[in-house]
Order: structure tokens, then sequence, then C-alpha cells
């Protein structure tokens, strides 16, 4: 007699033990995958001292690391469909954090440009394959506000960068010598591997997958192709367009935003290595409320206007401590008010996961979220070096320099909270094994 098969985890009215398992071993490759990726903006200025590199070799590697999550995200999104979520995240934290692990071996420009991109490509598979699960077992009614928790790993993770980079590494310098202390903190920021056990012995599999396989067994698994399915039903390829535009302007805003930021508070700010960290850390707090309340308002109003409302908060922000610099310093407390308000409009993000995973069916789901996410911030390899090219075409006045290109990204926020009505509105999506069921 075959035994009953259990409800989906989604179908649960509270969040379990299994639940929060999976929020926390997810949020945790979430904080580290974004910590790592970031942390070569704070290592930025002692890197092309020890290296001798430019600004424009600097950005290459920049652009690259990103570039490098596009091709992460499709494959080890693919993967993920095929094998599993839980396999593929463990990869994919082993495949980033030996990628760090490398950078602080560098020798040159051509060493740490492959390195980046080893990180860049794991980086590219964690988050969907994370959102992916969230997004699979918790109950519809809450999966925006836990999919919110488990997007804080962001700026909980550009926070532990701001430190290792802004203090941390200074102190070292002291110590060991320039020469190694940017190198320690890249070895040391190696260690979130060590996840890969954790995860394979408390994370269960997505139920919601494994109901799927469940449904082909004893026949051989069709081979649903992500290109074929978006060939031949033109309403989930619309969705992944009008999606992959939404992310393409959200990660625009982002990049544009925080890829030069510690070096512009720097180097045309004036401020310390320390001081720098400092102020980027108001920022990563108000990301942390940012994300977190997003979804709770994306819960109780709907992910579409959560959008538009935490998007503009964030235009607002950027352009007063860019275009506004010179009027805004003179008040300290509320200059550090807009950095807090740039934090808050970023909680935008938390929309992604819910949005993506209510979008698309599960044969192709992770793929989708991989796909459109990753692409859109591969396409960001052009984003650093639009931000000094426009840097160094400036000229005198109120903005100029890194301030000048980094406003650029207000623009992009503005016509993200605009697009996101293109989309569905998708509060309250069913997910089941098949795909998903509206209310």
């Amino acid at each position: 007699m075959t035994a009953p098969i259990p409800p989906l985890l989604n179908a649960s009215p509270r969040p379990t033990r299994r639940h929060y398992s999976i929020l926390a071993l997810s949020w945790a490759g979430w904080l580290f995958d974004f910590y790592d990726l970031v942390l070569f903006s704070f290592l930025l200025v002692p890197m092309r001292q020890d290296l001798g590199l430019t600004d424009t070799q600097l950005s290459l590697v920049l652009g690259a690391s990103l570039g490098a999550t596009a091709v992460g995200g499709v494959v080890f999104g693919w993967l993920a469909d095929r094998i599993g979520r839980k396999p593929v995240l463990s990869i994919t934290i082993l495949t980033f954090s030996l990628g760090t692990l490398l950078c602080g071996v560098a020798t040159g420009l051509h060493t740490l440009l492959l390195f980046r991109v080893i990180t860049g490509l794991g980086v590219g598979g964690e988050w969907a394959t994370g959102q992916t699960l969230v997004g699979e077992t918790f109950p519809s009614k809450l999966r925006a506000r836990f999919a919110a928790i488990m997007q804080t790993g962001a700026p909980v993770g550009v926070g532990v960068a701001a430190i290792v980079g802004g203090f941390i590494e200074p102190v070292l310098a002291a110590r060991f010598g320039a020469h190694y202390a940017w190198r320690l903190c890249f070895l040391g920021s190696a260690a979130p591997a060590l996840l890969v056990v954790a995860i394979r012995r408390f994370m269960p599999e997505s139920d919601v997958w494994l109901a799927s396989r469940r449904e082909h067994e004893g026949r051989a698994m069709p081979r649903v192709s992500f290109v074929k399915t978006l060939s031949a039903n033109p309403a989930i390829r619309r969705l992944f367009l009008l999606g992959l535009v939404l992310a393409v302007t959200d990660m625009s805003a982002y990049w544009f935003t925080y890829l030069w930021m510690p070096k512009y508070l720097y180097d045309n700010l004036g401020y310390s290595m320390a001081r720098s960290g400092a102020w980027i850390l108001v920022t990563q707090a108000g990301g942390l409320l940012g994300y977190l309340s997003f979804g709770i308002v994306a819960d109780w109003k709907g992910r579409r206007l959560a959008y538009t409302v935490y998007s503009f908060l964030w235009a607002a922000g950027l352009l007063s401590v860019t275009w506004f610099w010179t009027t805004l310093s003179a008040t300290p407390a509320a200059a550090l008010a807009c950095m807090f308000l740039i934090g808050v409009g970023t909680g935008n993000f938390s929309g992604y996961g819910p949005i993506f995973s209510e979008l698309f069916p599960t044969a192709i789901r992770n793929t989708a979220m991989g796909a459109a996410y990753n692409l859109a911030r591969g396409v960001q390899f052009v984003t650093p070096l639009v931000i000094t090219w426009v840097a160094a075409s400036s000229s005198a006045g109120a903005v100029r320099g890194l301030g000048r290109g980094i406003s650029i990204g207000a623009l992009f926020a503005v016509a993200t909270g605009l697009w996101v009505w293109t989309l569905p509105e998708t509060r309250g999506t069913r997910i089941t094994a098949a795909g998903f069921e509206r209310e």
C-alpha cells in the first residue's frame, strides 16, 4: 500500500521548523553571495595602489564579474530545474567562495579578472535558487514577507563588506602591510563554503520540485527547454520579457548607486575609508528596514504599489546626495537621512522573489528567475565604465565627477517604479507542482 503523500509545505497554515531551516540557510547563502560580490568595491583603493591598476581596468574587472553572473544565473538555474534546488545551492556557494579565495592571490589584471569571473558565476546562480526554495515552500499569504527576510541578506552582506573594507582592512594594513591586508580580506571571505555542510544536513529539498518529479515517476523526465517554452508560449514569453525589463531597470539603479559609492565618498567628498564605510553602513541600515517592510507592504497592498513607492523613495535619496550635495552637506544629519532613504528604497528588491516565483511554471521557474535576474545583472557590465566616462567628461558645477555618473541610478529607479505596472498583480498566488493558481 502506497503511503499517503503529505501536503505541500506551502499549504501549511503557518511556517514550521522546515520552513525556517530553508529560510535561514537561503538567507545565509544570499548574505555571503552579496558580500563576496560587493567586497571588491570596498577594496578598490588598496588593490589599485598595490597592483598598479587604473580606474578603467578596475571598471573592466567590476563589469566582468557582473557579466559572469548572467552566465551563472542561466546555467545554474537550468541545473536546479533538472537536479534539484538543494544541490545547486551548495554548488553555487562553493563556486563563489572559490573565486573569492583565489582573488586573495591575484598578481595582476588578468588573474584578478579570471578570479572575479569565477566569483560572478557562483553569485549568479545562488540568488534564484534560494528565492525559488522560499517561493515554493512558504504559504502564499506570507510569501512576500518571508522572501523579504531572505532578501535582507543583501544589505547585511553590504554592511559586513563595509566593515571588512572600511575598518578591518586598515587595521590589517597597519599590522601586516598594505600588500597583504586586502589579500587577507579575500582569503578569509572564502569561509562561507562551510555553509554547504549545514545545507546538506539540515535543509530539505523543495517539495514542489519533488512533487513535479513524482508526476513523471516510472517514465523519463521530460526535457523541458526554457527557450522552447518561451518560443511556444506567447503568454510566458511576454511575462518573461516584461520581467526582464523590470530587472534591468532596477539592477541599473542599484549598480549605478553602489559600484562606485565607496570611492565617491573617499575621493570626491574627501572621506576617510573608515568614514566612507560608516556612511555605507547607514545606507544598509535603511536597506534592512526597507527590505523587511517591503514584504509586509507587498502582502498587504500588493506587489506593484509597493514597488513604486520604494523606487521613488530611492530616487529621491540618490538625487539628494549627488545633485544637491553642496546644499545638503551643510546639514550632516539631513545628508545621513538621505543615505538612509536610499537604503530604504532599495528594499524594492524584496519584490523579485515573490513576483518571479508567481509568474512561471515549476518546470522552468528556477531557470526563468535566474535568467531574468542575472541577465539584468550581466548587462551591468557597462555600468562602471559609463560612470567613469561620465565622471571624466563632466564639467565643473553643482555636481561633477563620480557623483554625476552615480546619479543616473535615480532615473532607473523612477523607471522601475513605473514599469512594474506592466506586470500582473500576483499577490495571493498559490504555487503547485505544475505551476500556480491565482486567487
